[in-house]
């Protein structure tokens, strides 16, 4: 098995051998009446797929935190090399597995159309232009949608952050600065209805410019412009980082974003086992991870270079994005949407191109069978990724955590496990008298009214004798505070009181 990647700058880590790219020889044969149900859906004989199945190429995003778990957590413990089929047709078949990281989804999407990638990792908008793209021209590159990796039924996980010392607290602040964004992506969309919602024309009261997100994260650092808006993990890895703050939400436009698998049609037709066999190797994945969040956040640091807080936040329980295979009516709107956004962005010339074409481009033919498998189905992963939120015991009192929205958390410097609390007046005293010796990685609470995962201090509090709820928006928090008599405190303040 080969794996390399040709992105050397995404992890010191990375020691993949490079590969060679090998012409693949497609040999066409017509299915006989006498093949199982499975074969005779497609029409391609397994003898021709035989010599097509042996070369298999993966494109993911490894700093692209939706995509790690069916990605890196996947190669990295060789769960997709493990199941692939080596009985029937496929009996001495010798594989050459290859994996390549990418910062964006369009080098995927050309090298998938190439027939150089065969299975593509990716965010919604990507998504959808690797879709339209195949059918282009010839339209031989034709892919298919079959599979989500995580998604958010509202849009979290795109965001709008602002440097770390600005005064804006809100998107009207903005008026008369620069925001930037990389164009074409989930977030570009996000934003320009969020900033529309907000009473801001781009043409005429911001200037919107495009940056990749490592070009907006310097430019925030430098103070060079007034906000910057990116998808996941940017929202929140510029905070972690210490030199921005997050202002806006995705989960706050309400639009639904997903990452999830496209593959080439082709090759799911004459290997469908195949491409089967890698949906099966997500959801064990999954599960893997959700056994075990910090061990997995921590080895997903060591493969792409981001903070193993940064990835607990996102897909630990409580987490902005849960995990989940599932193609259901919302991923549905997710990818509808985005080819709506594109086409209003005028990135799709092509009048016959609708939002209700994807659903012709979906094939979920081979999750069911992965589900089949593995003797699950897929509304109980479905329901294991909704279900994934904060419970056990209070680290503090014991308590039972009965409500992961007032819940908090802590990951100590060196600690295996995050420590849990039923609330954050609980946190607070443990860490200013239980646990006062030990050194805080990362602090957690919880957005009172939409239950999203915070930063604890870039939060704003309301306390209530004790009863202390967090927002990540200082506006929802002064309107709160109003309500029951009270004030909003910033986390520095509010952890003196239970010092």
């Amino acid at each position: 098995m080969k794996t390399y990647h040709p992105n050397k700058n995404l992890s010191k880590r990375f020691n993949y051998k490079r590969g060679k790219f090998w012409k693949l020889i497609i040999a066409l044969s017509f299915a006989t009446s006498f093949l199982s149900p499975q074969a005779n859906a497609f029409p391609f004989g397994k003898k021709s797929g035989k010599a097509v199945c042996s070369k298999i190429h993966v494109g993911t995003q490894d700093q692209v935190i939706n995509t790690a778990v069916g990605g890196a957590v996947v190669r990295e413990l060789e769960i997709f090399k493990d199941n692939l089929p080596t009985d029937g047709e496929y009996k001495g078949l010798k594989y050459d597995l290859e994996w390549s990281s990418y910062t964006s989804g369009p080098p995927i999407t050309n090298k998938m159309i190439a027939n150089q990638i065969q299975i593509g990792l990716m965010g919604d908008f990507p998504a959808v232009i690797n879709l339209i793209k195949g059918r282009e021209g010839s339209g031989k590159a034709k892919t298919v949608y079959i599979g989500t990796l995580a998604y958010s039924p509202n849009g979290a996980g795109n965001a709008v952050v602002v440097p770390i010392n600005s005064s804006a607290t809100k998107l009207t602040d903005l008026k008369g600065g620069i925001v930037s964004v990389p164009f074409g992506s989930a977030a570009h969309g996000m934003v320009l209805k969020a900033l529309s919602d907000a009473g801001l024309d781009t043409k005429r009261d911001v200037t919107l410019i495009s940056q990749a997100p490592a070009v907006g994260g310097s430019a925030l650092q430098k103070n060079q412009i007034a906000a910057h808006a990116d998808f996941v993990p940017f929202g929140e890895l510029f905070p972690f980082k210490g030199y921005a703050k997050k202002i806006f939400d995705g989960a706050q436009t309400g639009v639904p974003t997903l990452h999830g698998i496209t593959v080439r049609e082709d090759f799911a037709k004459q290997c469908p086992e195949v491409v089967t066999a890698f949906m099966k190797s997500v959801i064990q994945a999954n599960n893997k991870f959700q056994k075990t969040p910090e061990k997995l956040s921590a080895s997903i640091e060591e493969w792409s270079g981001i903070d193993k807080e940064v990835v607990y936040m996102f897909l630990g329980p409580s987490g902005l994005q849960p995990l989940t295979p599932e193609i259901k009516e919302v991923q549905l709107l997710a990818l509808e949407n985005s080819i709506a956004v594109l086409k209003d962005l005028g990135k799709i010339q092509d009048k016959s191109i609708q939002p209700s074409n994807v659903r012709d481009w979906i094939d979920d033919s081979f999750l069911e069978a992965a589900v089949s498998e593995l003797g699950t189905s897929v509304d109980e992963q479905s329901e294991k990724g909704a279900s994934y939120v904060i419970t056990g015991k209070d680290s503090y009192d014991s308590s039972t955590i009965e409500n992961p929205k007032m819940a908090a958390q802590i990951w100590f410097e060196g600690q295996k496990k995050v420590k849990n609390f039923a609330s954050t007046k609980n946190m607070l005293l443990a860490l200013n008298g239980k646990f006062k010796s030990k050194t805080p990685s990362v602090l957690f609470v919880h957005d009172r009214f939409q239950g999203w995962k915070l930063f604890a201090t870039n939060a704003f509090y309301v306390d209530e004798d004790g009863m202390i709820s967090s927002f990540l928006l200082k506006s929802d928090a002064d309107k709160f505070a109003e309500s029951v008599n009270s004030e909003v405190l910033d986390f520095k303040t509010l952890s003196k009181k239970y010092s």
